[in-house]
């Protein structure tokens, strides 16, 4: 019972991670789209640092959607597991995506 539970909150975690980094990759796309980023050179000081804030954000997003892929998982553990690797391929790519795109 233990180590089934054990097993449910890594699979929990992992989607957490997951979806945190797809997650990432949307958030700095639209970020980079609707708001473009200032002028370094002409920018002396700023009291917002972008990447610290949607670093924050999606953090809070993934720890959400860990807590909530623990409760989905708990009688699927075989499914939540499978389904991972296609999520992993999914935020990768996004990821990759908007690196090359919108650095």
């Amino acid at each position: 019972m233990k180590s089934e539970r054990a097993v449910t909150c890594a699979i929990a975690v992992a989607w957490g991670l997951v979806i945190a980094v797809g997650a990432y990759a949307v958030v700095r796309a639209i970020q980079r789209v609707v708001y473009p980023d200032p002028n370094p050179a002409a920018l002396v000081w700023s009291a917002h640092a972008g990447f610290f804030w949607r670093a924050w954000t999606v953090s809070y997003l993934g720890g959400i959607a860990a807590f909530v892929a623990f409760f989905v998982a708990r009688g699927r553990t075989a499914a939540a597991a499978r389904a991972l690797a296609p999520a992993i391929a999914i935020a990768a790519g996004l990821l990759a995506l908007q690196s090359a795109f919108l650095p």
